[in-house]
């Protein structure tokens, strides 16, 4: 191969890198996706409804979700679901969501903060508890209370 030759492939290659990198930049998680994907659902139940199944407004697979209580630390979330991801934080303070889906054994939805900023909330508690998480399955009872406000609308389940 002559210098020509070489410099067009090292050239081709770069591009193929960066071409890459700026891809991986700008491509959402998963759990990104499916947290506004399960936004925009929650936001368009009718007023008119008061209860729904949780797997009425999740467009995505899961098998199990965790709801974490406020102040639970990184490392029992990560040990409670088995799984570590970069973008997970802890609660600062009471009233703040910390829900995780899974599916597999992976994280496929992640949901953080004040109800009122998100637009939405969901909140549980069961029978099944641990590190600071409570754990629902699928086939669990997943019927959910709606209430609304005027800044968000809020999934409750505390009949576990």
């Amino acid at each position: 191969m002559d210098v020509k030759s070489k410099k067009t492939v090292v050239i081709i290659v770069f591009s193929i890198v960066c071409i890459a990198i700026i891809i991986n930049l700008f491509k959402k998680d998963l759990w990104n996706i499916n947290e506004a994907l399960l936004k925009e659902e929650v936001l368009s139940i009718e007023n008119s409804v008061e209860t729904i199944n949780l797997l009425d407004v999740t467009p995505f697979e899961w098998d199990v979700v965790y709801s974490f209580e406020p102040y639970t630390p990184k490392d029992a979330i990560y040990k409670t679901i088995g799984y570590r991801w970069d973008t997970i934080s802890e609660t600062v303070n009471e009233g703040m969501s910390q829900i995780v889906f899974l599916n597999d054994g992976k994280v496929v939805c992640y949901l953080y903060g004040y109800p009122e900023n998100n637009g939405y909330g969901i909140s549980f508690e069961s029978g099944n508890y641990k590190d600071g998480g409570y754990i629902l399955k699928k086939e669990d009872d997943i019927d959910f209370q709606i209430e609304r406000n005027e800044s968000h609308v809020f999934l409750k389940n505390y009949a576990n």
